[in-house]
């Protein structure tokens, strides 16, 4: 992470609650040291140590910041002076992969810097060149001009599990060549809130500011994750730090190389998570799987068959928690292969062969529905809708004539406690297809107090489902 503070402590590097800092994920194969073997897994942590220091650098960025604080000063024809430009420094690590000097690091360790400067273990300097960032993965390319330079291996993060051990290898706090160990703590985590595609390794290997874009290992002296982000309520480590696993930083890492940019399968269809309420609804045997909530036109979803409602719970043969999951392996797919899909649709069971397309360049960010909970008379009581007339469709820009607007919700009703907001359209009301708001009463008045309303909605182009259950 990098010694500037940042608002989500980026780069371990000041910080708030989750900030990012380094870690990693995956192992290329099993750990060969037995717990109990107390003095060969010293010999082999040293070892490992000695092996894996030489390929991790120290990254000294300069980026020009503007104080905003600055008085603007009136010039003639109503201008006004620009605050003037300062130079900010920070810091953070990187890893060389290849013997000819690209090193892998983080997005916000280099991102808008102007001086980027290398050291090596060995001290020696370089000037390096940003190749390309990716801030979607929060991982960075740097070049320098060199040869037979030191290297880490890659690992296979996939292997990983939970109890493995792990060292991680930076310059925390301007001290290089820092290394500490621990195990991996979880795999898979998302939600921490710090890149767009998160699929962390969680390790309590010590990780602090400056070990931004360092080396994770395993014991083997692998390469199985970036050290990214660290959860602390000081700055400092606390043992919760989470690392890029090493399968997704190494094909971003090749993409940015070869195209500039990271180049990213998609499914074509907007999903949501399984709830405890929705997989009652939907019948699933347990609260795991992504909810396919739309279907895009002339994508790989609806070539595949997939329809609003099915639910997506293995992707060839791998289970689906979620539809951060879902979209964490069809993004890392290769553009035109083709993978099966396990899904379940009106509580039965079938597959499709999904055919991997390339991603726009820009996607929304998903949102999600909150959880039912409060209590009320009638499911929607409390809520105003209104037809999508044409000034409000040009306002809001929306389809005419397809779907019925929220316009307001009561304050402490069932409806907003579920996750409902103004400006959602509604599409459908219990699977039932919603083009008028006469169509939406006609629907909605049979329902009971207790009933469910289960309403597909369109939030500013991102379709989901809301469930309001009544009590």
């Amino acid at each position: 992470m990098k010694s500037n503070p940042r608002s989500l402590m980026q780069g371990v590097a000041g910080g708030i609650l989750v900030g990012l800092v380094v870690s990693g994920v995956g192992l290329a194969g099993t750990q060969q040291i037995h717990p109990t073997t107390g003095h060969d897994l010293q010999g082999q942590v040293k070892a490992t140590a000695n092996k894996v220091i030489p390929a991790v650098v120290s990254i000294a960025s300069t980026v020009m910041v503007r104080d905003q604080s600055f008085s603007d000063e009136a010039l003639p024809f109503g201008l006004f002076k620009e605050p003037p430009a300062r130079r900010q420094y920070g810091q953070g690590s990187g890893v060389i992969v290849t013997a000819d000097g690209y090193i892998v690091t983080n997005n916000h360790v280099v991102a808008d810097a102007v001086d980027v400067e290398v050291i090596l273990a060995d001290r020696r300097q370089y000037k390096g060149k940003v190749v390309a960032t990716d801030p979607k993965t929060d991982v960075a390319v740097v070049k320098i001009h060199g040869s037979n330079l030191p290297t880490a291996a890659w690992g296979d993060s996939s292997q990983l599990a939970v109890g493995d051990f792990v060292l991680a290898i930076g310059n925390p706090l301007g001290l290089s060549r820092t290394v500490t160990f621990g195990i991996v703590s979880a795999v898979g985590r998302a939600d921490v809130g710090v890149a767009d595609f998160e699929d962390f390794i969680q390790t309590d290997a010590p990780i602090n500011p400056g070990n931004s874009g360092g080396a994770l290992v395993n014991i083997n002296g692998e390469l199985v994750g970036i050290n990214t982000a660290i959860a602390s309520p000081t700055g400092g480590s606390v043992g919760v730090g989470f690392a890029i696993p090493s399968n997704m930083a190494r094909a971003a890492m090749q993409s940015l190389i070869k195209t500039g940019r990271v180049v990213r399968g998609f499914l074509g269809a907007s999903t949501q998570d399984v709830s405890s309420s929705l997989g009652k609804i939907f019948r699933l045997p347990d609260v795991k799987g992504a909810i396919v909530t739309d279907v895009h036109a002339k994508g790989s979803a609806e070539r595949a068959g997939l329809k609003r409602g099915d639910v997506v719970v293995r992707f060839d043969g791998r289970e689906i928690m979620d539809s951060g999951q879902l979209r964490n392996l069809v993004a890392q797919a290769s553009i035109g292969s083709k993978h099966r899909l396990d899904l379940i649709r009106e509580g039965k069971q079938y597959q499709a062969d999904l055919v991997i397309q390339e991603a726009p360049r820009e996607r929304p960010k998903k949102s999600q529905a909150a959880s039912s909970t409060a209590s009320t008379v009638h499911p929607l009581a409390g809520v105003v809708f209104d037809d999508v007339t044409p000034p409000l469709a040009r306002q809001m820009d929306l389809p005419v004539n397809n779907g019925v607007v929220v316009t307001d919700i009561e304050e402490g009703s069932l409806a907003e406690a579920s996750g409902l907001q103004p400006g959602d359209v509604v599409l459908e009301l219990n699977r039932q297809h919603v083009a008028t708001f006469s169509a939406l009463q006609r629907f909605a008045e049979p329902l009971k107090p207790t009933d469910l309303a289960l309403l597909l909605v369109n939030r500013q182009g991102n379709v989901m489902y809301v469930p309001i259950q009544g009590e």
